[in-house]
């Protein structure tokens, strides 16, 4: 569909008033076009042209219901006005009543043989999965308009959902041959390809466009967008900086050459890129400022002063601006049971929810009434959570932030507890709408939320010391062992033996995201391997699955001389698969200063230990809380001269190998044995906190 494409047509027996809105809405004067329609339709409500341009005009600024309404009652008065039945086809589309939207776009085609009335039938068509019906009437649009770009990708793109590749792949070729030596026009369509979703034929048009002329900005540019939207990052960063070479002052360039950057693993250069974008004060560096706050807590050179301003700096906007409904009603209950309300984008990520659904499980439900405010179905939730008859589910995935808030307030909740922290942040501005009378971060925050509606975040002693508490802008609370003890109700594989007993090489491994693994963890990891020239590491994450990304983190350890034979690469499979990974390694290496979470509580139920050490954050701290917890002490080292020396020894060591393989045998007993697994203690110690939190807000 081509919102607004063709609408705004000639119209037949316009009077001089109308004549006088349509010049104006043309212009993009929105409000005084519908003025003027307006009072034609006072004097006239049935007079078609109006009431057409009044749809239109609706249709264009999204409100296509009331559009549809209008070009309804238009179609009445003049049922042979082609351009009307393309309209009202457009809306309908948009309001996903294709059936009625084809049967308006093929009578448009039927009174008015045009382009674009050919091209808009064939994505309801294409829609409907429709797709040999959908090319037909891309052909049929194209016959009549040749060089229409938008349908030349589309088409393209359409034969390949078809599965008919030779024929896209003969295509692309045919339609590149007229643009010839005009590097303009090759980007043109290039732009066209990747607005259709055609990514790979984007990159190659892209790339035949770079043939003609380097010197382009926007081809870089635009390839580099081309090879994010696949998330191949890796070559997408050399895109953006030649761009930036050639215009320095490209925020949109900068912006995202930070994410490939951060993407990748290059999070210091990353942090540098964002906050150049950001101190531009522009209303299009907001996204920038966004990133940073996300990024901070593990960007190398930053601090907990610097987390705590940058992601005050990002709330203050949101802070600012006049919202409704901002402070929640004090609640007493009717009997002494605390209603608490958890909210959550990801329930559905049974391995990531471990932790969550070991303290919902062990709730006790005489004292505490539990609703779960969800952005995901409960039909999706297939481990982990026990349903009990007693608490409430909401699926919220189609609810705003005010939509939600109205709903956790209508429910009673007395304390709501965030899950979510900055892996969804689109969420966070609800609570700005204070729908609960005390709003407690826990689970996903590892570093302070820096908003004010946040009234608590609940870590341990061993990520929050207390001399570091006025790096907070929340009152911390404190459980007496780690703020992660975790329950595994899904399926995983059996522990294997240690694989250095029967392989000559010791393996150290890292599950970890790609993002983790900064310039100054491969820095270290190179100096363990150098060290011990006998071992190897395995890698593996779903960065991994391109040759693109495997060359650039060989590349990165090369740097340091490591040669490719000491690295193993693997891409990414179904859970299940992806934890097996396991079996080949003899000790897992954390990331810092973003430490592992889900990553370090999987390996050592695998039987693997991890190796890592105290940092100046939070986040560099969470893995020493889980480790000491489970009794895995002698494995988080005093700093990262310690870590280092400690992998070595351990790589190196003849005892290390019996040592390991009686940690990996016995590893899951002794897990569930103490303190990080204990899911009843926790869950025990949380209630006392929840009800001191709720004590102190009702003696405010």
């Amino acid at each position: 569909m081509w919102p607004g494409r063709g609408i705004l047509t000639i119209v037949h027996d316009a009077d001089r008033q109308i004549e006088r809105g349509l010049n104006l809405h043309r212009a993009g004067n929105a409000k005084a076009a519908a003025q003027i329609y307006q009072q034609v339709l006072n004097e006239d409500p049935n007079q078609p042209d109006a009431l057409y341009l009044m749809g239109c005009l609706l249709h264009q600024s999204g409100n296509s219901l009331a559009a549809a309404e209008l070009l309804e009652k238009a179609i009445q008065g003049r049922p042979d006005r082609a351009e009307f039945h393309y309209a009202l086809g457009s809306a309908l589309a948009k309001l996903e009543k294709m059936d009625a939207a084809e049967s308006h776009l093929r009578q448009a085609t039927r009174l008015g043989n045009r382009s674009d009335f050919h091209a808009s039938l064939g994505m309801v068509l294409k829609r409907q999965n429709r797709l040999a019906d959908a090319i037909l009437e891309f052909e049929a649009a194209l016959k009549l308009e040749p060089a229409d770009l938008p349908t030349l990708a589309v088409l393209r793109q359409t034969l390949i959902s078809a599965n008919r590749n030779d024929e896209a792949i003969a295509y692309l070729d045919r339609v590149v041959a007229p643009l010839g030596s005009n590097a303009d026009r090759l980007c043109d369509f290039a732009e066209a390809l990747q607005q259709a979703e055609d990514f790979v034929g984007a990159i190659d048009v892209y790339q035949r466009a770079l043939i003609l002329d380097p010197q382009l900005p926007r081809i870089w540019y635009g390839c580099g967008c081309a090879q994010m939207a696949i998330e191949e990052f890796a070559p997408a960063i050399p895109c953006f900086e030649k761009a930036l070479n050639m215009q320095p002052k490209w925020l949109e360039a900068r912006h995202n050459l930070g994410r490939a950057l951060y993407e990748m693993g290059q999070v210091s250069q990353a942090y540098e890129e964002f906050k150049a974008c950001a101190n531009r004060r522009e209303d299009r560096s907001s996204l920038a400022r966004a990133m940073l706050a996300v990024i901070v807590p593990g960007a190398p050179q930053a601090d907990n002063q610097a987390v705590l301003e940058i992601r005050q700096a990002w709330t203050s906007d949101l802070e600012t601006a006049e919202l409704p409904s901002r402070t929640a009603p004090l609640i007493q209950s009717a009997t002494n049971k605390v209603k608490i309300g958890y909210v959550s984008s990801f329930f559905a990520t049974d391995n990531w929810m471990k932790p969550v659904w070991g303290l919902i499980n062990q709730h006790n439900r005489q004292q505490f009434d539990i609703c779960l405010f969800s952005d995901a179905p409960r039909s999706a939730i297939r481990h982990g959570y026990h349903s009990n008859e007693a608490d409430r589910f909401f699926d919220t995935t189609r609810l705003s932030n005010q939509a939600l808030a109205d709903l956790i307030r209508s429910t009673g909740i007395q304390i709501l507890v965030d899950l979510n922290g900055y892996s969804n942040m689109n969420r966070l501005p609800m609570y700005l709408l204070r729908p609960a009378p005390v709003i407690i971060g826990w689970f996903n925050m590892y570093a302070t939320t820096g908003m004010s509606c946040f009234d608590f975040l609940i870590g341990d002693h061993e990520v929050i010391p207390p001399e570091e508490e006025p790096f907070y802008s929340e009152t911390i609370q404190c459980v007496s062992h780690s703020y992660l003890t975790f329950s595994v109700d899904y399926p995983v594989p059996a522990i294997a033996e240690l694989p250095s007993l029967t392989n000559s090489r010791f393996t150290f491994g890292c599950l970890g995201s790609q993002y983790k693994i900064t310039s100054e963890v491969i820095e270290a990891w190179s100096r363990i391997l150098t060290a011990s020239p006998a071992s190897r590491l395995l890698l593996k994450n779903k960065r991994l699955g391109t040759k693109a990304a495997s060359e650039f983190i060989e590349n990165q350890f090369r740097k340091y001389g490591v040669l490719p034979d000491q690295l193993q690469f693997e891409s990414p499979e179904n859970h299940f698969n992806f934890l097996k990974a396991y079996n080949k390694v003899d000790v897992a290496l954390d990331t810092f200063p973003y430490n592992g979470g889900t990553t370090t509580t999987e390996a050592i139920w695998q039987g693997v230990p991890v190796i890592t050490f105290r940092g100046d954050r939070w986040a560099s701290r969470t893995s020493a809380s889980i480790l000491r917890a489970a009794g895995l002490h002698e494995f988080v080292a005093d700093d990262l001269e310690g870590y280092i020396a400690l992998a070595i020894r351990l790589a190196t060591s003849p005892e290390a190998k019996l040592q390991l393989s009686s940690i990996r045998t016995n590893m899951r007993n002794c897990l569930l044995a103490s303190s990080v697994c204990d899911t009843s203690g926790f869950a025990q110690e949380m209630e006392a906190i929840y009800r001191t939190c709720w004590e102190k807000d009702t003696k405010k």
